[in-house]
């Protein structure tokens, strides 16, 4: 749901799921309008349309405080790093299968596992993007690991990273940056896994944005050792 106002002045989406949880994002107000109180009221519309639901926005650090006043608690930080794709020799034996030539059931089962409810259409159309390899990591007839890179503005981001261990994210973001030799690429990480960080820096990436994950009522309990890349800031 898209939340605007007259002339396009202000904006602000809300994902709204089956499932208890929710998501608020693209908070914008032209600069001309900003003070007026337009996008306050924006807000409170999102709000109220979300109802009982939890809800979780990534936000940038120094708005936590007003954030707060409307009920939201960090959760844990995301640290965006940014690198240069190279290419590297793999020394493992990791299967590795596009995304869409698996079952769709498996891949969402394995996606719903690492989020905070299922979101079927959303990923089909994720891995269905132009521009966009999907990837996964198979060990015989179990997923173990699923990535997907996309072209940006700038560069190239990666996202969902999820991985049942660091060596085959590691795998997995290797074969990913592949395709994308020495371009901009971008990786967005929970900073709470040190793994995910490790992984980042290993590649000679640099800390370069930072937001506040943060939640209304409960934490969804995610396995965050297991998330080495955010599927996407804006949608969670």
């Amino acid at each position: 749901m898209v939340f605007s106002s007259a002339r396009g002045m202000t904006s602000r989406s809300v994902a709204s799921r089956r499932s208890l949880t929710a998501r608020r994002s693209l908070y914008l107000v032209r600069p001309q309008w900003r003070g007026k109180g337009l996008g306050l009221a924006l807000w409170k519309a999102g709000i109220a349309y979300l109802g009982e639901r939890t809800i979780g926005l990534d936000g940038v650090l120094v708005q936590q405080a007003n954030y707060r006043k409307s009920g939201f608690e960090l959760a844990y930080r995301n640290v965006r790093y940014e690198g240069v794709a190279r290419v590297e020799q793999r020394a493992d034996d990791i299967a590795l299968v596009d995304a869409r030539s698996v079952p769709f059931d498996h891949l969402l089962a394995y996606d719903t596992r690492h989020f905070c409810a299922p979101r079927a259409a959303f990923l089909r159309a994720w891995i269905e993007q132009e521009d966009a390899p999907a990837i996964v990591a198979m060990d015989g007839d179990t997923l173990r690991g699923f990535g997907v890179i996309r072209r940006c503005r700038n560069g190239h981001k990666i996202g969902p990273l999820f991985a049942d261990d660091i060596a085959i994210a590691r795998t997995l973001y290797r074969a990913l940056v592949r395709k994308v030799p020495g371009e901009t690429v971008f990786l967005d990480v929970p900073e709470s896994n040190p793994a995910a960080v490790a992984l980042a820096l290993e590649h000679d990436m640099t800390s370069v944005f930072e937001t506040a994950r943060m939640v209304t009522r409960t934490v969804p309990d995610l396995p965050l050792a297991n998330v080495f890349g955010v599927t996407t800031f804006e949608l969670g």
